[in-house]
């Protein structure tokens, strides 16, 4: 691979991001309309370094703040949902590497993202009875290493990757807290025994592959394993980084579809009732634009105090600062999620019936919105804000929180 540019500052991040996101922006309508994989954007995505941008600084990275990252996610989000997703758990994953790798697996994987090397996830499985249980498998090989087997789901950027982090379960190593540990295999994509498949047919984020990862017989040696079940182990930002980075999606997604109304207020005739000259003079129009704008400011900056409560928390981590991060990232998680799903239905009111027109292809940021918002649900994350205001309740650990 191409050695990617070095981003060397936040600033120089965020501003990689804008101008990205306005060439991204450019063709998001057709990509969506046609199911375009967006190969040659990825790779753009890969030569303009922002994929190293959280390598520490010891291993050459800029080490951007999670308030950083999210504005990045934000900015792409904005102009084309799919392509914001697809290095989430690029992130994810280099931030388990921080935790859990060995000195020697930074240094390769670290490289590898400042390269500009993209790495998709390979966790979700459909058949298991709740969506935190695993049957892939790695087990020990006589010899050494281990042998991969299993099939993972909803494996967004997989098509696109260099690297795929599988989670499956260590099924010969002792229980830990009565279940066997977990741990992530970093594999090359062309790995034999891999098979990545475009079947994913979401009716929104449409160009995410997010398809099914096959495993069979899969040779992984031991430095290719860093273990996953010991990131919750002890006080951890784990969750909350991975959930503000998909609540700054979902803000992303609210203001792109906010400044479609705009433009689709521009086309729109006024009511005959209002007396206006224009629909953007309807003051029903004006009210309803006003409340969304309140709705999707909100989120935004509920997310922005999440990503510092984050950020903090890394500089001080303790019980205490960690579960005020969760719950910070739980209430952005939650208003960013809403202000996604109405910004994008209430374009539609605001642009009145011809706002409809296929040929315009609005839907896609309601169908981003309503596909992205499920991933997991708000509604947990009410409860664990709840308890937390009415006793003091610590949320629990994982990926989620």
């Amino acid at each position: 691979m191409a050695t990617a540019h070095l981003i060397r500052s936040e600033d120089e991040a965020i501003e990689t991001a804008r101008a990205l996101a306005a060439s991204f922006a450019r063709q998001a309508d057709a990509r969506d309309r046609d199911r375009r994989l967006p190969a040659a954007e990825v790779a753009e995505l890969s030569e303009s370094g922002l994929l190293g941008i959280t390598v520490p600084a010891r291993y050459g990275g800029a080490e951007v703040s999670v308030a950083t990252l999210a504005e990045v996610f934000r900015l792409l989000a904005a102009a084309d949902a799919s392509l914001a997703q697809i290095p989430h758990s690029h992130f994810v994953f280099l931030e388990a590497l921080r935790l859990q790798g060995t000195e020697e697996q930074r240094k390769h994987y670290f490289a590898e993202a400042l390269a500009g090397a993209r790495f998709a996830n390979a966790q979700a499985e459909r058949a298991g009875r709740t969506a935190a249980e695993d049957a892939t498998t790695l087990r020990r090989r006589p010899g050494g290493g281990y042998v991969l087997d299993g099939e993972k789901f909803y494996s967004t950027g997989s098509l696109f990757a260099d690297w795929l982090v599988v989670r499956a379960v260590l099924a010969d190593a002792p229980p830990v807290a009565g279940a066997a540990p977990k741990a992530l295999a970093y594999l090359r994509r062309d790995t034999p025994g891999v098979t990545v498949e475009d079947d994913w047919d979401g009716i929104g984020q449409r160009t995410t592959a997010s398809g099914t990862v096959r495993l069979s017989g899969v040779h992984v040696d031991e430095d290719q394993v860093v273990p996953y079940t010991p990131i919750f182990a002890r006080p951890t930002t784990f969750g909350a980084r991975a959930q503000v980075l998909h609540a700054a999606l979902d803000v992303g997604i609210a203001r792109g579809a906010l400044d479609a109304a705009v433009a689709a207020v521009a086309r729109a005739r006024p009511w005959f009732e209002s007396g206006a000259a224009t629909a953007a003079e309807d003051p029903l129009v004006v009210q309803q634009a006003g409340e969304l704008e309140i709705t999707v400011r909100g989120a935004e900056a509920l997310v922005r105090e999440a990503a510092a409560a984050i950020d903090a928390a890394e500089r001080d981590l303790t019980e205490d600062t960690a579960a005020r991060a969760s719950i910070a990232t739980a209430a952005a998680k939650v208003a960013a999620a809403r202000a996604a799903l109405e910004a994008s239905a209430g374009l539609f009111e605001l642009g009145g019936t011809r706002s409809a027109a296929a040929s315009l292809n609005l839907s896609r940021y309601w169908r981003d919105a309503r596909t992205h918002t499920l991933h997991d649900p708000a509604r947990w994350k009410v409860q664990h804000i709840g308890r937390w205001l009415l006793s003091g309740t610590r949320p629990p650990r994982h990926g989620q929180l």
